[in-house]
């Protein structure tokens, strides 16, 4: 077994990678609006074919949730070699993408991608299309290394044993995957560890291992008062008006050093440990520099009292508001007290922290803080566990290795602010953790126009992977 003839495999079949990724990211995987189920199954019976010709056994598997059909999953298996003795990994990714709005502030069609140059002082040559790091393009990593490792030694994985799963409705609450984990959870259990590309690094050419992530609880409101829209000037001043009874409401979330309101809201919550907060303080993060980057000063440095812009990311739950809305938007003027007013309000939350419950205790908030004269419709979306995994296994070390020989730098130890619930639901469902080995860049546009991929992190991603596999059969 030749690592390096692997490598230099990858180094020649470049542009044939990019290729394949910019036809990938094509397809319209939009797994939230329905009007997109055909590309979302276009796009899973894709990367199925993919794995085919790399020789894995591959099912493209129908889902079923509570509302009925979900998108299909994909899943895959290779067999390690007779020899091999160490871990079955489970690959997870997802292929479905965000939807692309608002599509006016998109520089270049999202689905029609572009490698653009690199920029001084700017980001670096990068691919630009929704999907193109989230996830797609980590996915690919992952994939292109199976194909150098097949096309240098015939086996796509070195000789490792490999599971994937790749989902298609990360991107809208993941409802079909428990029952799917659940339904095929004999076979899933197999698998010894996780391994997931869908977070990011320190930086560029600041490799990390994502040891946590957080979990989330996301709900949406509606405060109803009349029966009916009404006429401000005969009714305003005489009754609730639900757009500022509900602001009113949502304006007590937070006291005055930040912290949530809710009663037991941090009740489970996993401290904070003296060494980690002395080890996230050497990455010397600057929380100026980061801000500067979305076009905010210093002065916006605001959160929790107490904590650091990293230990708030990282280690504390966040109570927002992601959206608010209600009575007339349109042209002109309309004067109108609505009959309701909405909003979207999520939970980031930490270890040991339960979603379920966090969304009760908000609800019960809620009903305590009930204007005169209205009434809530409360819904509960989605929610998933945050994990914080081991630091001391033996599949995590051998990530680490593999980062430092792909970069030729040690990979940080880091946590994430962002929510993978499929890690929290391994672990309870399987007993299984997951290690993050992701490659994406803080500013890599998630989920907003103009997302990217920057080409380098692509190629590390790819060399990374194909040298996690060396490591696993010890090579």
């Amino acid at each position: 077994m030749s690592t390096q003839s692997v490598l230099e495999f990858l180094d020649r079949n470049d542009a044939a990678a990019t290729q394949r990724l910019v036809d990938w990211l094509r397809i319209p995987s939009i797994s939230t609006d329905p009007k997109y189920a055909a590309d979302v199954r276009r796009a899973a019976e894709w990367v199925a074919g993919q794995l085919k010709d790399l020789g894995f056994a591959v099912e493209v598997r129908e889902t079923t949730n509570a509302q009925g059909a979900g998108h299909p999953i994909v899943m895959a298996t290779i067999d390690g070699a007779a020899t091999y003795k160490g871990p079955h990994v489970l690959f997870y990714g997802h292929y479905d993408v965000q939807p692309v709005d608002p599509v006016d502030l998109w520089e270049s069609p999202p689905f029609e991608p572009v490698i653009k140059p690199a920029q001084k002082g700017g980001p670096g040559e990068r691919i630009v299309a929704r999907g193109a790091v989230d996830d797609k393009g980590q996915v690919m990593t992952f994939i292109e290394a199976c194909r150098a490792w097949k096309e240098t030694t015939g086996h796509p994985t070195a000789g490792a044993k490999y599971t994937i799963m790749l989902e298609g409705e990360e991107e809208s609450g993941s409802v079909s995957l428990e029952p799917f984990v659940r339904k095929f959870k004999k076979e899933l259990q197999a698998c010894d560890v996780c391994l997931i590309s869908d977070t990011g690094m320190l930086g560029r050419d600041k490799p990390a291992i994502t040891y946590g992530v957080r979990g989330l609880a996301y709900t949406e409101i509606t405060l109803h008062a009349a029966n009916q829209d009404l006429h401000s000037g005969l009714w305003g001043g005489r009754c609730p008006n639900p757009i500022t009874e509900l602001a009113r409401v949502l304006a007590q979330l937070h006291d005055k050093k930040r912290r949530v309101t809710i009663p037991g809201f941090y009740d489970a919550v996993r401290p904070l440990t003296k060494q980690e907060r002395a080890n996230w303080k050497k990455l010397k993060f600057s929380a100026v520099g980061a801000l500067k980057k979305i076009g905010l000063t210093a002065a916006a440095d605001i959160g929790e009292a107490g904590f650091t812009a990293m230990e708030r990311e990282w280690g504390r739950p966040t109570a927002e508001i992601n959206g608010i809305w209600g009575g007339y938007t349109g042209h002109g003027a309309k004067t109108v007290i609505p009959a309701k007013a909405s909003a979207k309000v999520s939970f980031r939350l930490v270890a040991d922290q339960d979603p379920g419950k966090i969304t009760k205790m908000f609800f019960k908030w809620c009903k305590a803080h009930t204007p005169p004269g209205c009434h809530w419709e409360l819904n509960d979306h989605h929610g998933g566990f945050g994990v914080t995994v081991p630091t001391d296994s033996p599949t995590l070390a051998a990530a680490a290795k593999a980062l430092k020989r792909a970069s030729g730098k040690e990979a940080a130890m880091i946590k994430s602010g962002g929510s993978i619930p499929v890690a929290g639901m391994l672990k309870s469902l399987l007993g299984i953790d997951t290690i993050f080995m992701g490659f994406g860049l803080d500013d890599d546009r998630v989920h907003s126009p103009n997302e990217k991929f920057e080409l380098s992190c692509y190629r590390l991603g790819q060399r990374a992977h194909a040298l996690f596999m060396a490591e696993l059969v010890g090579g």
